[in-house]
């Protein structure tokens, strides 16, 4: 079975939270506790937080890696736009292409046409399928554009090295 790229990464941050909280953030705080008085010891009050927050991270991305493991690549659509997605549009105004890829919250990158499946162009791509109109209300206005090419999560995974 194929695991989403996505959760390796986070599995990869998780080993490095881990790690500097089981490692590194002892070490810290066994270094300050050496300098005596811990009420007014600010290196031991900046190691406990840093602590802090390392246990709440490695909570949040445990239970992230949980979230999308449950995820089924059957239950991603095929043939239309879903979770994980690269789609290639033309605006029907101005004929210029644009580029999305449906992704988590975790990989947004509107710079670089990655945008959540909740975004408003998001929402507006999902099910839809190559040479669908596709009406996107945003702040600035109304874009109107066609959906000219299409892949999916399975072909992006499933590609052969040449393509």
């Amino acid at each position: 079975m194929h695991e989403l790229p996505i959760i390796k990464q986070l599995k990869e941050e998780l080993q490095k939270v881990e790690k500097e909280l089981r490692v590194d953030v002892p070490k810290e705080l066994q270094k300050a506790a050496a300098h005596g008085d811990l009420r007014e010891n600010a290196e031991y009050e900046a190691a406990k937080h840093r602590q802090s927050f390392l246990q709440a991270r490695a909570a949040q991305l445990s239970s992230r890696i949980n979230t999308l493991s449950s995820l089924k690549l059957e239950d991603i659509p095929k043939g239309s736009a879903g979770f994980g997605s690269r789609i290639h549009l033309e605006d029907l105004a101005t004929g210029e292409e644009a580029v999305f890829e449906l992704v988590t919250p975790e990989e947004v990158d509107p710079r670089n046409g990655k945008i959540s499946v909740s975004s408003p162009i998001g929402r507006a791509l999902l099910n839809k399928k190559t040479g669908d109109e596709v009406v996107v209300d945003l702040p600035a206005g109304r874009k109107e554009y066609e959906m000219t090419e299409l892949y999916t999560l399975h072909d992006l995974l499933f590609r052969k090295p040449d393509r």
